[in-house]
């Protein structure tokens, strides 16, 4: 039997990660999930709707010119970042 998933899991291109600290403004160090650091930004569209604190579950989209930095396209409420950790997703 297939199981049904209904939180939004990183797409082609899109890391997982999590947040370790604000640097302020829309700015955030993510730990992601191949290991690297990022320093990553809210897009404008995006950062009207959400708040996110340090733990909270996120999907990176790296830069392609610096790959040290990306954007946060997504972030995860309790519950489905609770989840993505029980199926061994982060």
């Amino acid at each position: 039997m297939e199981e049904y998933v209904r939180v939004r899991l990183p797409r082609e291109g899109e890391i997982l990660g999590e947040i370790e600290e604000a640097l302020g403004g829309s700015r955030f160090n993510v730990k992601c999930k191949d290991g690297i650091n990022r320093v990553c930004r809210i897009p404008g569209r995006f950062r009207k709707k959400t708040k996110i604190r340090a733990g909270d579950a996120v999907i990176v989209k790296p830069w392609s010119v610096e790959n040290d930095k990306g954007d946060i396209v997504w972030a995860y409420n309790k519950t489905h970042a609770n989840w993505l950790r029980k199926k061994g997703y982060i």
